[in-house]
C-alpha cells in the first residue's frame, strides 16, 4: 500500500518550513544574506541541517521564499497605508504609503538593507523585481484614482508608479546605512515632497 501522508504529518511539514523561514529570516534581519547560512539557520530552527534541505533544496530557495515573506509584509503594509481612509485625498494617500515604507524600513534597517539592495542570487532577485511591480501596483491604483477624480494631472499611473518606486528604494539607501548619519525625520520629509511633486501636486505640510 501505497504511503499517503496524513493531516498531523502534513500539519508537522509545513510547522517545521515556518520554523525554518521565522530562523532565516531573524538571522537575515541581524546580518543579511552572509549572516544566514544552512547550518546557523539549522540550528536557530532548532532541526538538523539534512531536515533544511528536506524542505528547500537549495539555500536559494530558502531565501527567495523568505525574502517572498517578508517583502509581502511590505507591500501589505504600504497598502494598507495608502489605502487607510478613502475619504482621503489621492496626494495624501501616496504621501501615507511613502511614508509607511520608510518608516518600517528605518525600524529594522538591517533587513531593508537586504530586501532592498543587498547583492542577491537570481533566484531572489528575481523576488525582488516581482515584489517591486506589486509596490508598483499599489501606487499606480491611488494614482489613478486621482487622474479619475480630476485631482491629479492626466499621467500614466503606472509609470509614474514605477518610477516612485524606484525613486523610494534609493532615497532609503542612504538613511540606510550606518555610515551616512542621515536624519531619518528630514530624509522621510524630502522623500515625501519629491513623491507629492512627481505625481503633480505641490506639497503641504507633511506628518512624516
Amino acid at each position: 500500500m501505497a504511503y499517503r501522508p496524513t493531516e498531523r504529518t502534513e500539519a508537522r511539514k509545513a510547522e517545521v518550513r515556518e520554523r525554518i523561514v521565522a530562523a532565516a529570516l531573524e538571522l537575515i534581519s541581524e546580518g543579511g544574506y552572509v549572516a544566514a547560512p544552512v547550518a546557523a539557520v539549522a540550528d536557530r530552527a532548532g532541526i538538523a541541517v539534512g531536515t533544511v534541505y528536506r524542505h528547500f533544496p537549495s539555500k536559494s530557495e530558502l531565501f527567495a521564499e523568505v525574502f517572498r515573506e517578508a517583502s509581502q509584509r511590505e507591500v501589505d503594509a504600504m497598502r494598507d497605508a495608502a489605502a487607510a481612509s478613502t475619504d482621503a485625498s489621492a496626494t495624501d494617500r501616496v504621501a501615507a504609503g511613502a511614508v509607511a515604507f520608510a518608516r518600517r524600513a528605518l525600524a529594522n534597517p538591517r533587513l531593508a538593507w537586504a530586501l532592498l539592495a543587498e547583492p542577491v542570487d537570481p533566484a531572489v532577485e528575481a523576488e525582488r523585481l516581482h515584489f517591486r511591480h506589486s509596490y508598483r501596483d499599489v501606487l499606480a491604483t491611488v494614482i489613478a484614482d486621482g487622474v479619475g477624480s480630476g485631482e491629479l494631472p492626466e499621467q500614466d499611473p503606472e509609470a509614474t508608479a514605477a518610477a516612485l518606486v524606484g525613486a523610494i528604494g534609493e532615497a532609503m539607501v542612504g538613511p540606510l546605512s550606518p555610515a551616512e548619519g542621515a536624519d531619518p525625520d528630514a530624509a522621510i520629509e524630502s522623500l515625501v515632497n519629491f513623491c507629492v511633486r512627481a505625481i503633480g501636486k505641490e506639497p503641504a505640510h507633511v506628518n512624516a
